[in-house]
């Protein structure tokens, strides 16, 4: 019985340090896309990703990837916005459409914006864009989040074949060091669940 509960101790042992390397690679995967420049080679399309909003209002978060994305027209490195998210409980706009409004007010022509209106997840995200673009016929994106973020979007574009250059919000408000940690440590995870998971 000791033996056993030894092999049992010195195996958990072992187990839990292959789970921190992991663990630790895995984070550090996610920061080194954080940390990537913006993106500033030319694509068919801009994806945004959705977030919150307040209603009919793109939240604080939301704005600054859609500005981002509106940057990136501006500068002629995309043809078109492609923004996601649906319509959560509570608000009158999905979320594509809010971003769609608000992009239209910085300048953007209606006809370069293209929405979504049915995702609430990531992995919902990029499967209905992936169908935009085909129904679109774009074939090359750059895709806009929270810098964070995209290591794990990234894989599930990837996913379905989309290889997508990222391009992390300049002007995240994820600022202080608690709040990088913790949404480090969450999307760190997610990832983690992802890869093994597939969701």
């Amino acid at each position: 019985m000791k033996r056993f509960l030894r092999r049992l101790l010195r195996f958990t042992l072992y187990a839990l340090a292959a789970y921190a390397v992991w663990f630790a690679l895995t984070a550090l995967g996610v920061w080194r896309v954080s940390r990537m420049p913006v993106a500033d080679q030319p694509a068919d399309v801009a994806i945004v990703l959705g977030t919150a909003v307040w209603r009919d209002k793109p939240s604080p978060v939301f704005e600054a990837r859609i500005r981002h994305g509106v940057e990136l027209y501006q500068q002629g490195l995309v043809k078109k916005l492609l923004f996601t998210g649906g319509l959560a409980e509570g608000d009158t706009l999905a979320e594509s459409e809010a971003a769609r409004v608000f992009a239209i007010a910085q300048g953007v022509p209606a006809d370069d914006t293209l929405v979504e209106t049915v995702s609430r997840t990531t992995q919902q995200n990029a499967r209905e864009a992936v169908a935009v673009m085909e129904k679109e016929d774009l074939h090359t994106a750059i895709l806009v989040s929270d810098p964070l973020h995209l290591r794990r979007a990234l894989a599930m574009f990837d996913d379905l074949g989309i290889e997508a250059v990222p391009s992390p919000t300049p002007h995240t408000r994820y600022t202080e060091f608690g709040e990088k940690l913790r949404f480090l440590l969450r999307e760190t995870l997610y990832l983690q669940g992802y890869q093994v998971f597939g969701k």
